[in-house]
């Protein structure tokens, strides 16, 4: 089975792609991650040179991206921690909009999802990752709560971010996730619209169990 949950920045998707590959026994490929440890690389080997896709481009060519359990390991090295740093998420969508990055990603994805039983988180997992994708889910959730759930996050790690910056920041990203042109945040059609303001993990969790059940008879 292959699972696609869709949705902006702060909508809960990897925390409930986690508790659902965890319940039925599927892997969770975070595909976020994967853009991200590309950021972290880029930073780490040439600084904050965002606008020189060559060498963007070569730095993904030479990654080596493995999932183990919850940790993400870039070229053997644990990133775990420096993929979620906010300069690392600032620039996340400027390695996300570039055709030949999005297109080895895309292919490593693929490639993963042909042999094991997947959930996958992102932005474009249901249109283009995965189309074929036996069930797709678009989480969404007003701005403000994506931004207090950040903050939450950053405050546990000491980061004492302002909300207001921290909401700027979200909507940058989301401008640049929906008008990008490859891979842009869209809900097809067929996906299963689930608004999460106001709502906990496990209400969220229950909600999308319920159509799982449903559809695995």
């Amino acid at each position: 089975m292959q699972i696609a949950i869709d949705g902006p920045a702060g909508a809960g998707k990897s925390t409930i792609a986690k508790k659902i590959a965890k319940t039925y026994d599927m892997t969770y490929l975070d595909t976020g991650a994967m853009y991200r440890c590309i950021a972290h690389c880029v930073l780490d080997q040439i600084g904050d040179q965002f606008d020189n896709e060559a060498e963007i481009i070569r730095i993904a060519q030479e990654t080596v991206i493995q999932f183990k359990g919850d940790l993400v390991f870039c070229n053997n090295k644990d990133v775990t921690k420096e993929i979620r740093t906010p300069l690392v998420s600032l620039h996340t969508s400027d390695i996300a909009k570039i055709k030949a990055v999005r297109d080895l990603m895309v292919r490593q994805q693929r490639d993963y999802a042909k042999d094991h039983a997947v959930v996958m988180d992102g932005r474009d997992i249901g249109s283009v990752v995965l189309p074929e994708a036996e069930l797709k889910f678009f989480l969404d959730a007003d701005i403000l709560e994506r931004a207090k759930r950040r903050k939450k996050e950053l405050d546990a790690k000491g980061n004492d971010k302002a909300l207001e910056e921290i909401k700027k920041d979200i909507e940058n990203r989301d401008m640049n996730d929906r008008n990008r042109t490859e891979g842009p945040l869209i809900q097809v059609a067929e996906a299963i619209v689930i608004d999460t303001t106001g709502k906990s993990i496990d209400d969220v969790y229950d909600e999308i169990i319920k159509h799982i059940n449903e559809a695995l008879g």
